[in-house]
């Protein structure tokens, strides 16, 4: 939603949204809230606890019926499996979504890619349309005064007005821009650690023709999935940075990483969320 500084100041339970790529703070600040008594929506947590969960299961059991000890434990009901998806641990999510590639370098198919993507995409929809409720329940159930959304890097990539409407009629959208030292900083940890991402799948398509020609590749299955996780990367944050400003002009408002990294407790995040909507509107 579009408000003054002074509106704001005045609003008594908040709502606040943050949107940006993995890893220019939201879940860390979304954390840092909810030591102050905000009730944090996690997103991703979401996605994996609820939409996601039996699909992540599924695909846990079919890599352990391949080792036959665990095979006769699990068709004989003598053990079971479960998630143990935290905010802070969501390696369950990640390792469902997978990489593209070479199976016996742990990437996956094409089409069980491109169904796992879809998965991701409509689990990620159906979490932000529930944020409406989850304010409410977070009030009305929780005792929570305020609410912070921690959204997923992938929102900006939805394509789904539904979505945008929702969040900006129930909560003030701020988009947390990367600066070029957080970019590189993204850039390093891929490197470091190459995580499997979500994709649209126009920017897959036609990304994926431009990998597979410059590397001389006739199927999608002779990828390395690291290699090309990396090759996507800078690509991705990219696309990514326009379509995060075209939400953040039309349905929020936009804060420097840095800027907001510096906000140390509650009242710190308040000040500074007055101070961006002071300089958006002085401009208007």
């Amino acid at each position: 939603m579009k408000m003054t500084a002074a509106a704001f100041r005045r609003w008594e339970a908040k709502s606040v949204t943050l949107i940006g790529m993995s890893g220019v703070g939201k879940t860390y600040l979304s954390s840092r809230l909810r030591q102050a008594h905000w009730f944090h929506y996690s997103a991703d947590y979401r996605i994996g606890t609820r939409y996601l969960n039996e699909p992540i299961l599924d695909n846990i059991k079919s890599q352990a019926m391949q080792i036959p000890f665990l095979r006769d434990l699990l068709r004989t009901d003598s053990i079971y499996i479960s998630n143990n998806i935290t905010v802070d641990n969501l390696t369950a999510v990640l390792t469902f979504l997978g990489k593209l590639g070479d199976p016996a370098q742990g990437g996956l198919p094409l089409i069980e890619f491109q169904r796992r993507q879809k998965l991701y995409r409509d689990a990620e929809v159906a979490a932000m349309l529930e944020v409406p409720t989850f304010i409410r329940k977070a009030r009305e159930i929780y005792g929570y005064r305020h609410f912070i959304n921690d959204s997923a890097g992938s929102l900006c990539e939805l394509d789904d007005e539904d979505v945008l409407k929702i969040l900006a009629e129930h909560t003030l959208l701020i988009y947390i821009e990367a600066t070029p030292e957080n970019g590189q900083e993204l850039l390093r940890r891929a490197e470091a650690e190459p995580k499997p991402l979500y994709y649209r799948t126009e920017f897959l398509a036609t990304e994926l023709a431009r990998f597979m020609s410059s590397r001389g590749l006739l199927t999608s299955e002779a990828i390395n999935p690291d290699e090309f996780v990396l090759w996507m990367f800078p690509r991705l944050l990219q696309a990514r940075v326009p379509r995060y400003e075209a939400i953040a002009h039309q349905y929020g408002y936009r804060v420097s990483a840095d800027t907001l990294a510096q906000a140390q407790s509650e009242n710190d995040f308040l000040n500074c969320l007055e101070g961006v909507l002071k300089q958006a509107h002085s401009h208007a």
